[in-house]
């Protein structure tokens, strides 16, 4: 069952949410049949943090209601550079196997289904992605949270390894992670224009 024929909530706040599947459950009894819904909802404030949670009860509402607040308590910070993600990341969860691909400026995003829910309220504007393997809205889900979990930028990385940023990806980008023209200050994360298709991502950009 899609996410528009259900109603959210009815509270309003600062994030955004999106039912992605709402599931009917019979139960048969002595004297019949109890029916119960679970629903997914992934959450997000549209600005690089995004959660997902399973609620489950005897009415559709609560069900939405409950699945938001598991949802809000599992929230993940993803880091972004620009309007995409610091570089290109495959992850196989289970059955799903996923992959997600940064992209330039005005590209969109790429991707549907369950995917495209998390991708849009995490606040990602430009990307491509793929998924493999199973249709299971709630494994492909945690699979895509799973991969931003592991994104990470070239700031990170170099203060990671104990490195500077220039050392990493060059002067260039490391001028344009700091958001200015080339200079010799000291490296801190900021936007930037999008990374990946010259593989300057965080994930295997040592340039030495």
């Amino acid at each position: 069952m899609g996410g528009g024929r259900y109603p959210s909530s009815g509270e309003r706040s600062e994030l955004a949410d999106r039912v992605v599947r709402v599931n009917r459950v019979a139960k048969v009894v002595k004297g019949g049949r109890k029916f119960s819904f679970s629903a997914l909802i992934v959450v997000g404030d549209m600005n690089g943090r995004v959660g997902a949670g399973i609620g489950k009860a005897r009415e559709v509402t609560e069900a939405i209601r409950k699945g938001m607040e598991v949802a809000k308590r599992n929230m993940i910070t993803v880091p972004m550079v620009g309007t995409t993600i610091p570089h290109e990341v495959r992850l196989k969860w289970g059955a799903a196997r996923i992959m997600l691909k940064p992209a330039a400026p005005g590209t969109g995003v790429i991707s549907g289904g369950a995917m495209r829910a998390v991708i849009e309220t995490a606040g990602i504007k430009d990307i491509l992605t793929k998924s493999h393997g199973t249709n299971n809205p709630i494994n492909t889900v945690r699979a895509t949270l799973a991969a931003l979990q592991q994104l990470k930028t070239a700031p990170q990385v170099a203060e990671l390894r104990g490195r500077a940023v220039d050392q990493m990806v060059g002067k260039r980008l490391a001028a344009a992670y700091k958001g200015a023209e080339p200079a010799s200050s000291s490296p801190q994360s900021g936007e930037a224009a999008p990374v990946g298709a010259g593989g300057a991502g965080a994930g295997g950009a040592a340039r030495g």
